[in-house]
């Protein structure tokens, strides 16, 4: 009772069994002791933070860096008493890190709850209370019955209950799902397939007994109760959130998975922080440099209790103790003193460094979106920067992971060429053209039968935009109307029945068994008897006919492997050459023949056909023998060659980035032949490459065997891998060995690689330069991604893509690039950045991931360089008793030296970008975080404490030991040489970050000698006024008689000579005796001056 009581308070959610109910219109029993079940409501959330828990979210999620945490801690022990600095100069550039970061983040996660909101405030018609009433998409409850219309979404995933189509059916595309373009039919429930009417629907007393929701999109099982005895449901009655209503004028269906339940949510990847490898090298780098400052500390604070051991020391006569202190725990004191040390020392962990790497992260980020190469007009999109901690990370990627339909394509098919007869044809203005002529060819009889064949054979539908309801698909027969549109379950078929309209041959329409087609304007009917379907074995499909003459005849079309092996007659030779033409111009073949059957031939295939599709065992292998039984003895009419329309430069921009280093990975849900082609004509495949197959796998025995013959393959690259080589693969091989290997990896067979044999499926990838994924669920493409991320070698991935099915992907790589195609923008608000075309892809990561990543690099070690140079000193002199100016502490990193730095971390170009993207290998000098490697640090490192040595001993020596080198006679003293000290450290700092500087602009001038102007001048006003609010002035009028001193002019200059010219000999002799391949592109191109590029 107690518990129950507890779920009806929401506190303790209900037991979860393996199914669930579904009342269908909401209709519970009335009876007994019902309790409802709790489902999702219909909302989809792609943010991380509500407004109740933003800031305790965020804080967490900050203060988890180690840098924001170390911070706090200081600022904390800066706020006791007794400390030697104020708890404003750490706690007020933790606060601006802090509430940057937020309103950033804040922002960004703005950004996604507003394109939630649109979403989920879509308007939807549901039945309710007996008529058709309009809510939002929200608002849908499991168990509501919805009304979607004709290319609408769906809002949830619906069981279909009824269509307007007379059989019941309807037409959906998955593309933002799997990826395919492809028509798919979907099936009613066969008791509710006619209750077309409101009234009827919500008289409904129906229930629906599924599955708990599951990410598989092509798995589905439960039964419905209507309340005849249960009818089994399948995949084929679902529909899925996402998918699109197509050649349909409106479908009923139940929702039996809402919100983040559905199969498309549940394909999505919980949204986690990302961190750059940057950030990663920056924590290290902070630790090192936080046990230095521990030494420090430790070491002061005993060689402090060393000297005070002598009484003289200890208590001196002007100095004497209370009694408190005299009494006070030694314990207490030494950790005291630490502390004291501890805060003192602490600016060699600058804060500033992360206050100047967030504004560079945002300001640097405008960059992208203001680049003119990066905006596409046609679509009048422009890049768009949806997390900008990641910039540098685009300039380490290793691993490309890339969908294709979408992505890599602009999911169009296009007719180019045919053969017929053994004569190859090419369209030109909706004409065949023979090859190499001008004129139109004769309307022949071999050319009709061709057009003919083409025309019968498929599947397609036809939708006429102004006809309500079915119609009679044959009226417009006589002028047909063009808003006639063509829905096919193959794209090749659209694109082949779109050609043969244009050249004469049209497709009117089908009912029931009679398909009409329009011959140069003379209309012929034809009785469809036979459909043999297409499979992946066969690799074919064929139609048997009656002509209007009464002849039955065959129509088949498939793969050249599947088709010129059972053809007898016809121009087989010269057809096979035209076949193996289109494939090397990247065209999809398909093989067109056809087979005359007598009267008794046709009784004898009838009989077999039915018997086969009437079998209760056994009834697919009989299927496929009666299939091979008609499909040969062909007679061959010809071949087609289609193009499925790649984006522009796409060829190019895979070539690119496989000479930047970065392996290309296609990943799609497409099918095996179609995936192989595309890969094939966008330079993802090359001809001659050693392409290995992994498909098709039953078991993990099976998997493990061929893993391990693979690996031979590509050890040996001499002898097929496998006894019957796949022949589209046979075409592009040659006799000779193979430098580069392709595999080709589907998505059962991935999952059996993965479950046992992981190290052996990594090993075998890792030695392909390409690799193809085909017929991957969603989720499968995230796990790929974190394969490769978890590897030993911890590659930087990214993945792009354009569909709800790539959110997966995008989300788990390291970078997510959302391409706005034409699937919605579900990849566009969950990725990192987003982009209109995949070759912009080239730019964003061989220029700006260049630039952004040479950037932070620099200002990364610059600063750790500048903090040690800067406190050094500052520890040294514990041994002559310094103290320093609590001013010239904060303004150190605040003002003094801050500027120029920022500055180059925004516009500093090492070379021109168009060299940078005609040379793409310049991207392998930065890669693997080459500029932040730990040798690199270590020498930024022991640069700072060697310019620091000479700073204080340069002083000490040249200035400490004569103490009346002033012309009046008067002594130097602690300030004087604190401030010269100091002065020479801001101007060697400064001209070191200038000489690493090769991109100057009007602004790096500005603010590099500008900071060493505002230095002098801040000095000569803060120490040459009386300031009222100060309570001690040690620097008055010091700075002033320094800058009197000709020695002290002297030794600015001798010991700034002597910092920085061994700096400068150690560039010279590198560059000259090992120049990297960027350093020699330096040399070798030599540009006009360019303006600013962004």
């Amino acid at each position: 009772m107690i518990r129950w009581i507890r779920q009806q308070l929401g506190f303790d959610p209900p037991h979860q069994s393996d199914t669930r109910t579904v009342y269908i219109a909401n209709k519970f029993p009335q009876h007994g002791h019902y309790i409802p079940q709790r489902f999702a409501d219909n909302r989809i959330i792609s943010s991380k933070y509500t407004i109740w828990n933003f800031i305790p979210k965020n804080l967490f999620e900050q203060f988890r860096r180690i840098a924001n945490f170390y911070f706090l801690i200081i600022f904390l022990v800066q706020v006791s008493p007794d400390t030697p600095t104020s708890p404003i100069t750490s706690g007020l550039p933790l606060f601006f890190v802090i509430t940057v970061t937020a309103i950033k983040q804040g922002y960004e996660d703005w950004l996604r709850h507003k394109a939630d909101n649109e979403v989920n405030g879509a308007p939807v018609f549901v039945v309710r209370s007996g008529s058709l009433v309009q809510t939002r998409s929200k608002n849908i409850r499991v168990g509501d019955i919805v009304r979607v219309a004709k290319d609408e979404t769906f809002p949830a995933d619906l069981v279909l209950l009824s269509s307007d189509r007379a059989e019941g059916t309807c037409h959906i595309t998955t593309t933002s799902l799997d990826g395919e373009t492809n028509l798919k039919t979907h099936y009613s429930v066969p008791e509710t397939a006619v209750s077309q009417s409101v009234s009827r629907l919500e008289s409904l007393q129906a229930v629906v007994e599924c599955q708990q929701p599951e990410a598989d999109l092509y798995r589905y099982h439960s039964q419905s109760d209507h309340p005849n005895p249960p009818h089994t449901l399948g995949p084929e009655n679902l529909l899925l959130r996402g998918a699109r209503l197509k050649n349909t004028k409106e479908i009923f269906g139940v929702a039996v998975y809402t919100g983040m339940e559905s199969k498309m949510a549940l394909n999505y990847k919980c949204k986690s922080q990302k961190r750059s490898a940057v950030e990663k090298s920056m924590n290290t780098f902070l630790i090192i440099y936080l046990g230095i400052l521990l030494f420090e500390a430790i070491l002061s604070t005993i060689l402090k209790y060393a000297w005070q051991a002598e009484n003289k020391w200890d208590e001196p006569f002007y100095n004497q103790k209370t009694d408190q202190e005299r009494n006070s725990s030694q314990i207490l004191k030494f950790i005291s003193d630490f502390l004291a040390f501890l805060v003192l020392y602490n600016f060699i962990i600058p804060i500033s460094l992360y206050v100047t790497v967030e504004m560079q992260k945002f300001l640097g980020s405008f960059f992208i979106g203001w680049d003119l190469d990066l905006y596409h007009e046609e679509s009048d999109q422009k890049a768009q920067v949806n997390t900008s901690d990641l910039n540098e990370e685009l300039g380490q990627v290793e691993y490309v992971f890339t969908d294709k339909t979408g992505t890599l394509t602009e999911n169009e098919m296009q007719f180019r060429e045919c053969s017929i007869n053994g004569i190859k044809y090419q369209e030109i203005n909706g004409k065949l053209i023979p090859e190499g002529m001008t004129e139109d060819s004769p309307d022949g009889a071999e050319e009709e039968l061709f057009l003919k064949a083409v025309s019968l054979c498929h599947t397609v539908q036809i939708s006429y935009d102004q006809v309500d309801g079915p119609g009679d698909p044959f009226s417009h027969a006589n002028g047909f109307s063009p808003q006639m549109e063509y829905y096919a379950s193959s794209p090749d078929e659209k694109a082949l029945v779109e050609a043969t309209k244009r050249m004469g041959v049209t497709f009117i329409g089908s009912h029931g068994e009679i398909m009409e087609i329009k011959t140069f304007g003379k209309a012929e009917k034809y009785k469809l008897l036979h459909v043999l379907e297409f499979d992946a074995d066969r690799r074919r499909m064929s139609v048997i006919l009656q002509k209007p003459s009464g002849e039955k005849v065959l129509f088949t079309k498939g793969a050249e492997s599947a088709v010129l092996p059972y053809s007898t007659s016809g121009e087989i030779d010269k057809t096979r050459v035209h076949v193996d033409e289109f494939a090397l111009k990247g065209l999809r073949t398909l093989v067109v023949a056809c087979r005359h059957f007598s009267a008794d031939e046709y009784q004898e295939v009838d009989r077999r056909l039915h018997e086969a599709r009437t079998a209760l065992q056994q009834r697919e292998e009989r299927l496929v023998e009666v299939f091979n039984f008609i499909e040969k003895d062909l007679e061959l009419l010809g071949a087609t060659g289609v193009e499925d329309k790649l984006q522009d430069k796409v060829q190019e921009t895979i070539e690119s980035l496989r000479l930047a280093g970065i392996k290309v990975w296609v990943l799609t849900g497409d099918k095996h032949e179609t995936a192989v082609s595309v890969s094939l004509s966008c330079g993802h495949f090359h001809r001659t490459m050693n392409i290995l197959e992994l498909v098709k796998q039953k078991s993990d025995s099976e998997c493990a065997e061929q893993l391990r013959r693979l690996a031979r393959r590509y050890n040996t690259s001499a002898h097929p891998f496998c006894e019957t080589p796949s022949p589209l693969y046979t075409l592009f091989r040659s006799e000779s060995h193979f430098t580069q290997h392709g595999l080709v990896v589907d998505g059962a067979s991935l999952s059996l690689a993965l479950r046992e044999h992981e190290k052996l499926f990594m090993e075998v990838c890792k030695n392909c330069s390409a690799v193809l994924c085909c017929r991957m669920a969603p989720l499968q493409k995230a796990k790929v991604v974190r394969l490769l991320k978890t590897s030993p070698e911890k590659p930087i991935t990214l993945a792009i893509g354009d569909g709800a099915n790539d959110v997966s992907m995008i989300q788990e790589a390291h970078v997510g690039i959302g391409i706005m195609g034409k699937e919605g923008r579900q990849a566009v608000r969950n990725s990192d950045y987003a982009i209109a075309r995949f070759k912009f892809l080239a730019k964003l990561l061989l220029v700006h991931g260049h630039f952004y990543y040479i950037r932070i690099a620099t200002l990364v070690q610059y600063f750790f360089y500048k903090n040690v140079c800067f406190i050094t000193p500052q520890f040294l002199y514990q041994f002559f008793s310094w103290m320093s100016n609590i001013v010239y502490l904060t303004l150190y990193n605040i003002c003094f030296t801050s500027l120029p730095i920022l500055v180059y971390s925004l516009f500093e170009q090492l070379v021109h970008p168009h060299v940078l993207q005609s040379k793409p290998a310049l991207y392998r000098d930065i890669s693997k975080n080459s500029l932040l490697s730990f040798k690199t640090f270590l020498y930024w490192t022991f640069l700072g404490f060697c310019h620091a040595f000479i700073f204080f001993f340069g002083s000490y020596t040249l200035m400490g030991e004569d103490t009346t080198l002033m012309g009046n006679g008067q002594m130097f003293g602690n300030w004087t040489f604190g401030t010269l000290v100091f002065t020479v450290m801001v101007i060697t700092v400064t001209l070191k970050l200038a000489l690493e500087t090769h991109f100057w602009t009007w602004m790096n001038h500005f603010v590099t000698w500008g900071s060493i102007a505002f230095y002098f001048i801040f000095s000569l006003f803060y120490g040459g006024i009386i300031w009222p609010f100060l309570h001690t002035q040690d620097m008055y009028f010091i700075f002033v008689q320094l800058l009197s001193s000709g020695s002290a002019w002297f030794a600015i200059f001798i010991i700034v000579i002597t910092c920085l010219f061994p700096d400068v000999i150690k560039k010279v002799f590198y560059r000259h005796l090992q120049p990297t391949s960027t350093q020699k592109s330096q040399v070798s191109v030599r540009l006009p001056p360019q303006t600013l590029q962004l």
